[in-house]
């Protein structure tokens, strides 16, 4: 990441106005000037500010900051009078590659920056601005109190922190061991890097730590005195197999000491302003409406489309209980990245462009016997440059071999099959997915027989973290998902495929999933369900692939037999289980539940020692793992907008605690743009606006007669399809409004009455 060029200078220079002069400001006056601009979207996401009334004691209580790359966490020092500036870095990976990825490509700790005071810290007061990423607030000690401001810069690899006050402070730094904190399958040859080296050049300190395979990580601060303020600048650089990390930290943080602070904060304020105008939700239930923009702001600290793809942790560093220490690829990553496409924020979506970029190394994951140059796999844990590590391919299917993680990479392409059908962009599909999914499929080919009775069956595979099973559901859904996708995204593309006859017979050959009459779908052949079951991984056909869909009659039956098993027995769920148990509701239109299995979720309820924490992140023992609470965003949308085997639905699953909703720009399959308004507990109004001219069919649920019209409000021809139901000749471009015939609603975004009496998030009362 560049340091700030002159042209960027030139153009924050417009926004320091607002700062007041080398930032200073806080979250506080910016709280003020969102509810006096009348700013519906600054306003709402101001409303969702996380709040802390006392020191966070970890992670899973405080403040956190990031880029996509630089890490920050801020919460108590070991000692009083000392606050814990924790770094961490979503790049710093070891580069050991004889070893498997959670060792060998292990993400690595950094060290934190201390902040020592004079006096013992008697009390906080903190805001977390989620509109402008920045903390700010007061630490008041027993020597005197201290304003401070911080964050992350959007732009740049770079700490900022203001500090204005009467107490004393000094800033220090303690480098952490540089080691994989993962423990299992540890090999015992392993060894630490070496040990880190601090010293300084001029003004700046720096702690550089070398790798025992070249290249390594720096990282620099450096304080210094404007008037009467201290601003603090610091960075983490990596460079591997090059050492460039020291000189890069060092230049970036004399750069960024010889910038106007204000110019720096103006430029990323500016990106961070435009995000959250990406697209707008709001309902009633205020508690779950800021925990959903928390999530947004989440999903933006801790990715980028030209970043890593998302790790267990985030771009953050947990100090206690750290043992995901790579890219987990049998369901983490997969149920992370669909609000990225939701949400309208493509520039977050690292999962396509990692398999744009390094989808060669996936050749690494196949089994040696299977390498003829057209297959591909992904095993996991892995790094973000899709490597395994050591000899960790993915398992062999048949009974006498070690055969789980088949099922990872087809999982994790169907991110970008929902990216592609969200931005309807064919060179996602053409440059990405058709050729990947073709050599993950290819993978399953070696192993599919005809049996007995004609049909294609599979030899024993393990549905992840469960059972091993012959017809794994798991791996027949993804198989069966994937053979279709090829079939038609060959149509699409006009190839003369030579492998499509083989797709098809797949498709129509490939052995129906095994049932009972009770229970559902089985795991696999003879293999029920007979415990509880975290991962839904034999539900993948339900929810998120749709194979089977509830507007087909025929399928209900299936879906609510395996969907209530499932459900039926909940003491070893995690927190993505009850989201995914959520979205499933939603798309069974069942609102209530949906709601309910949300609401289990975000009140801290503790299951198999799991639990979503005061700050919205998530421990699974006492450990970090970013992807149940983002997730849980996506249920949320799930609620309010679908979009699937042609027919977008508005409001399908609103519970009716929630009479009133809003929301603005959502993405929808099709890339499709909806804006719709439910009051009173009816629709009012929607209005679709389509980037790529694919055909519409809206259940728009507004009760009585419409009127469907443009933009401009010129009525638009349309043909009903069935109840609440129409389609809509709409091109690239175009917009339809449908509302209540003759009504004329105000067609904009609002926040919807609620209890804005909950607490914040974050720590919020004296007492919890």
């Amino acid at each position: 990441m560049g340091g700030l060029s002159r042209r960027s200078m030139l153009k924050a220079a417009a926004g320091t106005a607002a700062l007041g002069g080398l930032w200073a400001q806080g979250a506080a006056p910016a709280q003020a000037q969102a509810h006096a601009s009348g700013d519906i979207h600054r306003r709402i996401v101001d409303d969702a500010r996380m709040v802390w009334k006392r020191m966070p004691k970890s992670w899973q209580e405080g403040p956190f900051l990031a880029n996509g790359f630089l890490g920050v966490q801020f919460y108590a020092g070991t000692r009083p009078n000392v606050l814990k500036v924790m770094l961490s870095h979503s790049r710093v990976q070891d580069q050991r590659g004889q070893w498997e990825a959670g060792i060998g490509y292990s993400r690595l700790p950094i060290g934190y920056l201390t902040l020592t005071f004079a006096g013992a810290i008697t009390a906080v007061d903190w805001r977390l601005d989620l509109y402008n990423a920045e903390l700010g607030g007061t630490i008041t000690t027993t020597q005197g109190s201290v304003r401070f401001s911080a964050l992350v810069h959007n732009d740049q690899d770079l700490l900022l922190v203001s500090l204005s006050g009467v107490a004393a402070a000094d800033w220090g730094f303690t480098p952490l061991k540089s080691a994989t904190t993962r423990t299992i399958r540890k090999p015992p040859e392993y060894t630490a890097n070496p040990d880190p080296k601090l010293a300084s050049a001029g003004a700046v300190e720096y702690c550089e730590q070398p790798l025992h395979a070249g290249g390594g990580y720096t990282t620099a601060w450096r304080e210094r005195t404007i008037g009467t303020r201290r601003l603090l600048a610091a960075t983490v650089a990596y460079g591997f197999p090059e050492p460039t990390h020291t000189a890069e930290a060092i230049s970036r943080v004399h750069r960024a000491s010889a910038t106007n602070p204000d110019l720096l904060v103006a430029g990323h304020r500016r990106w961070w302003n435009a995000f959250y105008r990406r697209s707008f939700v709001s309902v009633p239930d205020k508690r779950i409406q800021r925990f959903y923009w928390i999530q947004l702001y989440k999903t933006a600290c801790a990715t980028r489309a030209h970043g890593p793809v998302v790790a267990e942790w985030g771009p953050w560093f947990p100090e206690v209980g750290n043992s995901w220490t790579a890219v987990w690829w049998n369901l983490n990553v997969q149920v992370t990245y669909p609000i990225v496409n939701s949400s309208n924020p493509p520039e977050l979506d690292a999962v396509t462009e990692t398999f744009r970029r390094d989808h060669a190394n996936l050749e690494l994951s196949v089994p040696p016997a299977y390498r003829d140059g057209d297959t591909y796999a992904l095993s996991h844990p892995g790094d973000w440059r899709l490597r395994p590590g050591g000899t960790r391919a993915v398992g062999i299917p048949g009974p006498a071999t070690k055969n789980d993680q088949t099922g990872n990479l087809i999982w994790g392409l169907h991110n970008v099959w929902l990216a592609y059908r969200h931005s309807m962009d064919v060179r996602v599909l053409r440059d990405v997915l058709y050729p990947t999914l073709a050599k993950a499929l290819n993978y399953y080919r070696h192993f599919l027989a005809a049996g007995p009775d004609g049909r294609l069956h599979l030899p024993m595979t393990r549905s992840p973290e469960y059972a091993d099973a012959a017809d794994c559901t798991y791996d027949l859904s993804l198989i069966r998902w994937a053979a279709r996708t090829l079939v038609e995204s060959a149509a699409k593309l006009r190839i003369d495929d030579p492998r499509v006859p083989a797709w098809r017979e797949i498709g129509e050959k490939l052995v129906p999933y095994h049932q009972d009459p009770v229970q559902g779908v089985l795991i696999g052949d003879g293999v029920p369900l007979a415990e509880s079951h975290r991962h839904f991984s034999h539900l993948l056909w339900l929810y998120p692939l749709r194979e089977k869909l509830w507007d087909r009659p025929g399928d209900r039956d299936v879906m609510r037999r395996t969907f209530a098993h499932w459900s039926g027995i909940q003491d070893k769920w995690h927190g993505y289980s009850f989201a995914a148990a959520s979205s499933m509701s939603s798309v069974m239109d069942a609102p209530e539940e949906a709601l309910r299995y949300l609401k289990i979720f975000l009140d801290g309820t503790v299951v198999a020692d799991t639990q979503l924490t005061p700050n919205t992140m998530y421990r699974e023992g006492a450990n970090l793992a970013i992807e149940s609470p983002i997730t849980a965003a996506q249920s949320i949308v799930d609620m309010l907008l679908q979009g699937d085997h042609g027919v977008l639905k508005v409001f399908p699953s609103v519970s009716s605690a929630w009479p009133d909703a809003s929301f603005e720009s959502l993405r929808a399959e099709g890339a499709f743009l909806v804006d719709a308004s439910h009051r009173n507990g009816a629709t009012e109004w929607v209005r679709v606006h389509s980037e790529a001219g694919e055909p519409l069919t809206l259940r728009h649920g507004i009760p009585g007669d419409i009127d469907v019209r443009d933009a401009r409000g010129r009525r638009l021809p349309w043909r009903a399809e069935g109840p609440g139901t129409i389609s809509v000749p709409l091109g690239r471009g175009g917009t339809a409004v449908v509302t209540r015939r003759g009504a004329r609603p105000e067609l904009e975004p609002r926040d919807v009455p609620g209890d804005r009496e909950t607490p914040a998030w974050g720590l919020d009362q004296e007492v919890r």
